[in-house]
């Protein structure tokens, strides 16, 4: 409206009139609206004020609402707690009256059960009276009982002739005979069990170290023959007046044996070493042509010098091939010497050898020190070496000589128990005495003349004839196994087990000898009838 009076204005209006208007209208324009907007606050602030109002009046009227149901539901609360109560304690009212009933209820068990008791105690009174009458009646009847016993025990030793103490004697008698043979028949299965067991595992064992330990053996003899070119020769061995021969046999000990034997010169001596010097000392000679005493004795010293260079290394080729090692040098060259020593046949550095061998298999399957096995085996015939020249067994020569060169205690004891001069108390003795008792009993390792075999198997024959109810005896198996035919009517055969330990024992305690012998304890029993 107030922009189309000014543009009407404009239009028709001078122009002083067409500024002046515009003005004008903007100031009327602002007044009415100061005014409208005056009258539009009052009317706010008075609807402002009526909400107030009202919104007072409603909260008040709200609050009043609020606390009317507010006591209501504190009173139906209350009424709901009342009812729960009332309801508990009428719970409890029943609860009490079923216990009342069932304590009422015991009661009349009690009393029920309280009159079984009566009853049953008046039974018991009449139950006890009963068994004493029938305890005095049992004390009556057991006295009938013993009279007749004693009358019984009178009328059998009447009859029998016999005191109540002798026929008590006899019994145990028979008793202890039959504990002994059943005894003998429990001793008889567990030795045989045993045996069995050990047998196989000693088999096993005996015969993996042999396989396994092949040493060539080879028989010797206690002279050595030299072979000449011809038989002139023995002449310049003899020399003029003999002065060769005895210039030879004083430098080495060994006697020459010159006789009608074509082409041979036969050297005799104990001493193996002396006997070796000798025999290389006249081959040289020989060779060499120039027989006297200045010459012999040159080539004598220079044979020993070298056979003393040989035995060295003789003892630490036998101390390397048997795997020992920090022997003392000295006790090395008396280990050589026994390449030169010999018995019964055998050579004692080859048999050492295998001795050592077979001891160090054995402890290596039975889990025992191998070490100390060897070197015991290799050194328990060391004392042959000397034997000649030292008094005393080879044993305690040979045990000396390990004391003498600082050998442990355990080799010592080794040489010391391998012939039972002493009790073996360690494993690797016992294997050394079995690997010494393995390679002295191997098929032709050694020779024993006639004469001592055949005191061989008599001596086994006159120990086991020497027992009581022994009717034969039989040595077999070239000594290795004795027979012995026993008879039956003295030796049962609880008895012919016992008789057989005896035998060993008596064998092993009169007699010497490589392995072991076999006892065997035979019992016959035959039954005759005759049909007429």
């Amino acid at each position: 409206m107030n922009s189309l009076i000014t543009v009407y204005v404009v239009a028709t209006a001078p122009l002083w009139l067409t500024i002046v208007l515009p003005i004008v209208a903007l100031l009327l324009g602002g007044a009415v609206g100061i005014l409208v907007n005056a009258k539009l606050s009052q009317k706010k602030l008075g609807d402002a004020k009526q909400l107030a109002n009202r919104m007072v009046e409603e909260a008040i009227a709200e609050a009043k609402t609020l606390r009317k149901e507010a006591i209501l539901e504190s009173k139906e609360e209350i009424h709901k707690q009342r009812l729960e109560f009332d309801k508990e304690i009428k719970d409890r009212r029943i609860e009490v009256q079923r216990t009342e009933q069932r304590i009422l209820q015991k009661e009349e068990s009690l009393d029920k059960k309280e009159e079984s008791l009566d009853k049953k105690s008046e039974a018991l009174d009449a139950a006890r009276q009963e068994l004493k009458k029938r305890e005095d009646e049992i004390a009556e009847k057991k006295s009938q009982v013993d009279e007749a016993h004693q009358r019984m025990l009178a009328e059998i030793e009447k009859i029998s002739g016999l005191s109540r103490d002798e026929a008590k004697r006899e019994l145990i008698d028979a008793i202890e005979d039959e504990a002994k043979r059943d005894a003998a028949k429990l001793v008889r299965e567990i030795e045989a069990a045993a045996k069995e067991d050990a047998d196989k595992k000693s088999r096993e064992i005996v015969s993996l170290a042999i396989q396994r330990c092949a040493v060539d053996h080879s028989s010797e003899i206690t002279v050595s023959v030299v072979n000449l070119p011809g038989d002139d020769m023995k002449g310049r061995i003899i020399g003029r007046e003999g002065r060769n021969i005895r210039a030879l046999e004083n430098a080495t000990g060994i006697d020459l044996i010159i006789d009608d034997t074509p082409d041979t010169v036969v050297l005799s001596g104990f001493d193996p070493v002396r006997r070796e010097v000798a025999r290389i000392s006249l081959e040289k000679l020989i060779a060499d042509g120039r027989i006297h005493p200045a010459r012999i004795e040159e080539i004598v010293e220079k044979t020993k010098r070298e056979l003393e260079t040989q035995m060295k290394e003789a003892g630490e080729s036998a101390m390397f091939e048997a795997g020992v090692f920090g022997i003392n040098a000295e006790l090395i060259k008396v280990l050589g010497r026994l390449k030169y020593r010999t018995s019964y046949g055998q050579n004692v550095l080859k048999h050492s050898l295998e001795v050592a061998h077979l001891a160090g298999l054995m402890a290596a399957e039975l889990g025992a020190d191998v070490n100390i096995a060897k070197r015991g085996g290799l050194l328990h015939d060391i004392g042959k070496a000397v034997d000649h020249e030292v008094e005393g067994t080879h044993v305690t020569i040979g045990a000396d000589l390990a004391k003498k060169y600082k050998e442990s205690k355990d080799v010592i004891h080794c040489i010391a128990a391998h012939h039972n001069d002493i009790e073996p108390t360690t494993v690797e003795a016992i294997l050394v005495q079995c690997a010494d008792a393995i390679s002295g009993a191997k098929p032709g390792a050694r020779r024993e003349s006639l004469d001592n075999y055949v005191k061989r198997l008599e001596k086994l024959e006159s120990i086991a004839n020497t027992f009581d109810g022994v009717e034969k005896s039989y040595a077999i198996q070239a000594g290795r196994e004795v027979r012995i035919i026993v008879k039956p009517d003295k030796v049962d055969d609880g008895a012919a087990v016992f008789l057989a330990k005896e035998i060993a024992k008596q064998i092993e305690k009169e007699m010497e000898y490589p392995g072991q012998i076999k006892v065997n304890v035979i019992r016959e029993t035959r039954s005759v009838e005759y049909a007429k």
